[in-house]
């Protein structure tokens, strides 16, 4: 990338942050500046853009459960609704194509083709937003990732059979190659180190053991990064893994998003299309609201996963790509996806940072469309009489625990956001159930009025914690809120927003650690400690 397209990047994804938007936001617009200024994107951008996009996928592989795919909300409501969108957006794109001339053109195949390409949400998108509210662990963020997998999945499989590629006899031989090979590949994570090793070996094993794998077997290289992340998920090194990537992934994806501006000039009749994609994009998001609802989610849960799905996807993109490579559409219709995508990104980057404000006035509405019957993961209950709840049950959330029950025995609940490591804590007889503390209708329907006086958030990620807090107040909470953080910028951020008590984890960790070694040194030199007390008093 020259020095143009680094400088105009960092522009409009600066300026996207200053006005709260996400910077993707921003690199979707450069994308556009730079096409109009002559630029193109070439070889190395569109290398850039496609390690972006299989790394993501890597990433959300090492997270996702296949258990959680296996749900009904999730591979039966995706299928379902990309029926639904295909069915209804099919016949009104070629209805208004044929009062419009210059998409005269537009038959059936290629309409039901655009609404194919339509029905998926960004991927993109939803876990950078779901990332930055802390909102990834909750329910509805592990629904609209599997969601967002399974229309992946749906992509992939579409992408490998419209081209009349199969795959070759050795993927019988791969992917239970791969499978035995788990233990070894665990091995290898588990020894790799902490600095660039391990970065270095989260990229092989998606771009080489998978990516690398799949493509030699005729298999779309996306699903096979895909397919590693899920195969070493269960490494207990899985989530430092996807932290080491992190910045990789944000990087590359800034390419990807330039990719999509550079794809074509915009015309005018491109824009107009885009217009009408956006006013058919409600239809979308009704349709996951009203499916999930179906599936005995909660309204609040339901309309949090659907917002997250808002948008149109990158994937789309894909398949137009293919569609124009094949012959079967113009590469206008490309330029035209391009910018519905954005256009539904601008419109979803406010419409989910502010979610949970929207919901709450439209609440009562909303509960109108529940079914009756719950869902395995719905609210908790606190039934014995606890007044101690601690939310995020990691290391610093146990320590609190352990501490808070042996001072107020039978007073304490914890909760967490992974049904995984509420098990493990169910499992050692800890008193853990599922919740989010970001979820409103836990604050109305579980713990109404005056049931808890403490409230201890120890959540992985500030954000997360910050959501709390502003639920909670949003909700009049009365009792005693305490929350921790990493940094001195979080700490006054917390602070600012009302909290009793604002924990800084390293400043404290490293107080305690000096009396530790006070109280070691004393027991192991008592001369030398009574002798520089004295000389300090002495001064």
């Amino acid at each position: 990338m020259d020095a143009l397209l680094i400088a105009i990047a960092f522009l409009f994804g600066f300026v996207a942050q200053m006005f709260k938007l996400p910077p993707l936001v921003g690199f979707l617009v450069a994308g556009f500046v730079l096409r109009a200024l002559g630029k193109e994107g070439g070889e190395t951008l569109a290398t850039i853009a496609d390690l972006g996009v299989t790394l993501l996928l890597f990433s959300i592989g090492l997270k996702l459960r296949i258990r959680n795919l296996m749900r009904p909300e999730i591979w039966a409501g995706t299928t379902i609704h990309s029926t639904l969108v295909v069915v209804l957006f099919g016949p009104i794109l070629f209805w208004i194509s044929t009062l419009i001339a210059d998409a005269a053109g537009l038959d059936w195949k290629t309409a039901f083709l655009l609404a194919f390409a339509l029905s998926f949400s960004s991927t993109v998108f939803a876990v950078k937003s779901l990332t930055e509210n802390g909102d990834l662990g909750s329910l509805h963020g592990r629904v609209a990732i599997g969601v967002l997998v399974m229309q992946d999945i749906l992509a992939v499989l579409f992408l490998t059979f419209s081209t009349g590629k199969l795959p070759t006899l050795w993927v019988f031989a791969a992917i239970p190659l791969l499978l035995l090979c788990r233990p070894l590949l665990g091995w290898m994570l588990g020894r790799s180190g902490q600095g660039e090793l391990l970065t270095l070996c989260g990229l092989f094993l998606a771009l080489v053991a998978g990516a690398a794998a799949f493509d030699g077997v005729g298999l779309k290289a996306d699903l096979g990064a895909l397919f590693i992340g899920v195969l070493i998920g269960w490494h207990p090194r899985s989530s430092e893994l996807r932290k080491s990537l992190g910045s990789i992934i944000d990087l590359l994806l800034v390419g990807f998003f330039l990719q999509i501006g550079l794809q074509g000039s915009v015309t005018l009749s491109a824009v107009g299309w885009a217009a009408l994609f956006m006013l058919l994009l409600p239809l979308k998001s009704i349709g996951f609201f009203a499916l999930l609802t179906r599936f005995h989610l909660r309204a609040r849960t339901s309309w949090m996963a659907s917002a997250a799905l808002s948008t149109y996807s990158e994937f789309g993109l894909i398949v137009m790509s293919l569609g124009v490579a094949q012959g079967w559409i113009g590469a206008e219709w490309l330029v035209a996806i391009a910018l519905a995508l954005s256009f539904s990104i601008f419109a979803a980057a406010p419409l989910n940072r502010r979610a949970e404000e929207l919901y709450d006035p439209i609440s009562d509405f909303l509960r109108k469309w529940e079914t009756s019957g719950s869902h395995r993961d719905d609210l908790p209950i606190i039934e014995n009489g606890e007044r101690i709840a601690i939310f995020g049950m990691g290391r610093v959330g146990m320590a609190a625990y352990h501490a808070l029950e042996g001072r107020f025995p039978g007073r304490v609940i914890g909760f967490d956001r992974d049904p995984v490591a509420v098990a493990a804590h169910q499992s050692a007889e800890r008193n853990v159930k599922l919740a989010d503390a970001t979820d409103s209708d836990f604050w109305e329907r579980v713990c109404p009025g005056e049931d808890l006086d403490l409230v201890v958030l120890a959540m992985p990620t500030h954000s997360a914690n910050v959501h709390a807090i502003n639920t909670l107040m949003r909700h009049d909470f009365k009792g005693v809120v305490a929350a921790s953080a990493q940094f001195p910028k979080e700490i006054k951020e917390l602070r600012a927003l009302g909290v009793d008590s604002a924990f800084n984890l390293y400043a404290q960790a490293g107080w305690s650690f000096g009396r530790h070694i006070m109280d070691v040194f004393h027991q192991q030199r008592p001369d030398l400690s009574i002798a520089w007390t004295a000389e300090r008093e002495d001064e």
